[in-house]
C-alpha cells in the first residue's frame, strides 16, 4: 500500500517537473508571483479597498460577511451593557422604586447582545426597548442603525459584484486543447478553435495573440518573456466576429511571421509560449470580458487538421458536435514554411516559363503580319 502511494507521488512529481513552465495556464490564470515588494506598498491595496474585497476568494468574503455582522453586534452590545450599567439597570445593582430605566429588560451582557442584534436587524420582538429617558441611548441607536445600513450595503455590493464578474462569463468560452499547423487556402497556417458555449453572443469580439520567448538583443541583453504580436483572423476578418458557433482562428506563417523559421523537426525543441486572447462584450450584461489561453510547442501539432464539427439536420437546424472540438487528423503538410514557399515559387516559375513558350509558339503560327504566297517550281523558272 505504502509502496503504491510512494510510486504514485513520485510519478506526479516527475510529471510536474517535466511539464513545461508557462505564464498563462490553459484556463487563463497568470502564473506569476511578485516578490520583494516594499512594506508601504501593501497599503495601496487598502486604498483600493473595493477592488481588494472583490478580488479575494469566496472563503474570505464569507468570513468577512460573518465577522462584520457579528462583530458589530457584539461591539454595540458592549456599549448597551455600559449604558445599562451606568444607569444601574443591571441585576444586582441597588435600584429604588423610583428608578427610571434607560433600556427595558436589559439585565446583563447576554440580553444586551440580543438587544443589539434586534436593533441592527430591525427584528423588534418587543421584549426589550428604549424608554426614551436617556439621551445617550437615542444617540447610540441612531449610530448603530446607520452603521448597520452601511455594512448591509457594502456586503451586498461585494457579493453582487463577485457574482457578476466578467471573468465568470469567460468560463463559458473555450479553446481547443491543441493547435495545428496545416495548409489553408494555399498558405501554411497555424489553426486554433474557439467556441462560445452560450447562445448569447459576445459583441465586438477581437482576437489577437502574443508570442512569449526569451531573446537576446544585439547589445547582448537577455529579455525574458519578450512579447511579439501574432495576428489571428477568421474567414470573415478578425474584428466584430459573429460568434454564434465555434470558429477556427488561423495565423498565416509567412515571412513576416515569428513562426517562419519553424519546421516539423524543430518545433518540439522550441521554448516559447503562444498566448491567445479573445476580447468581447457580453450581450446580456454589457460587461467587457477577456478570455485567454496558451499553447506551448508540445501542444502544437504539425501536419494535422481539425475535424469538422458543424452539421445540418434534415429539419434545417445546425448542430455542433463538441466531441470533435479538439480532435485532429493527419494531413499532407510541407516540412517547413521556407520549403513551402520555395516549392510554390518554383511551380510559379515553371508555369510562367511554360506560358511564355506557348505564347511565342502561338505568335509564330498566327502572326497577322505574315502572308503566305505561292512559289513556282524551279523547272518552271528555267523555262521562263
Amino acid at each position: 500500500m505504502f509502496r503504491f502511494i510512494h510510486r504514485h507521488v513520485d510519478g506526479q512529481l516527475s510529471e510536474r517537473a517535466a511539464r513545461p513552465a508557462r505564464l498563462v495556464t490553459k484556463d487563463g490564470r497568470c502564473n506569476i508571483e511578485f516578490g520583494n515588494i516594499k512594506y508601504h506598498n501593501h497599503f495601496a491595496f487598502l486604498v483600493d479597498i473595493w477592488t481588494t474585497f472583490v478580488e479575494i476568494r469566496w472563503r474570505f468574503v464569507l468570513l468577512l460577511f460573518v465577522a462584520s455582522f457579528t462583530g458589530s453586534w457584539f461591539l454595540f452590545s458592549l456599549l448597551w451593557y455600559w449604558v445599562a450599567k451606568s444607569n444601574g439597570d443591571l441585576i444586582g445593582q441597588n435600584r429604588t422604586e423610583e428608578h427610571v430605566r434607560c433600556i427595558d429588560n436589559v439585565n446583563g451582557l447576554t440580553t444586551a447582545f440580543l438587544y443589539s442584534l434586534e436593533t441592527q436587524t430591525t427584528i423588534g420582538y418587543g421584549g426589550r426597548s428604549l424608554t426614551g429617558h436617556c439621551a445617550s441611548t437615542v444617540a447610540l441607536i441612531i449610530i448603530q442603525s446607520l452603521i448597520g445600513v452601511f455594512i448591509n450595503c457594502f456586503m451586498c455590493g461585494i457579493i453582487l459584484a463577485k457574482i457578476s464578474l466578467p471573468k465568470k462569463r469567460a468560463k463559458t468560452v473555450t479553446f481547443s486543447e491543441t493547435a495545428v499547423i496545416c495548409l489553408k487556402k494555399g498558405c501554411l497556417c497555424l489553426l486554433i478553435r474557439v467556441a462560445n458555449l452560450r447562445k448569447t453572443l459576445l459583441i465586438g469580439s477581437q482576437i489577437y495573440g502574443k508570442l512569449l520567448r526569451t531573446t537576446v538583443t544585439v547589445e547582448g541583453e537577455t529579455i525574458i518573456l519578450d512579447q511579439v504580436n501574432i495576428d489571428f483572423a477568421v474567414d470573415a476578418g478578425k474584428d466584430n466576429l459573429f460568434f454564434v458557433c465555434p470558429l477556427t482562428l488561423y495565423h498565416v506563417i509567412g515571412k513576416s511571421s515569428p513562426l517562419y523559421e519553424l519546421s516539423a523537426d524543430t518545433l518540439p525543441r522550441q521554448d516559447f509560449e503562444l498566448v491567445v486572447f479573445l476580447d468581447g462584450t457580453a450581450e446580456s450584461t454589457s460587461s467587457a470580458c477577456q478570455v485567454r489561453t496558451s499553447y506551448v510547442p508540445q501542444e502544437i501539432q504539425w501536419g494535422y487538421s481539425f475535424l469538422p464539427i458543424i452539421s445540418r439536420t434534415k429539419t434545417g437546424k445546425y448542430t455542433v458536435d463538441f466531441s470533435n472540438f479538439s480532435r485532429s487528423v493527419p494531413v499532407t503538410t510541407p516540412h517547413c514554411a521556407h520549403c513551402f514557399e520555395t516549392d510554390v515559387d518554383q511551380r510559379n516559375h515553371n508555369n510562367h516559363a511554360g506560358y511564355h513558350g506557348d505564347q511565342q509558339t502561338k505568335q509564330g503560327i498566327d502572326n497577322p503580319g505574315f502572308h503566305a504566297i505561292d512559289i513556282q517550281d524551279s523547272a518552271d523558272m528555267s523555262k521562263m
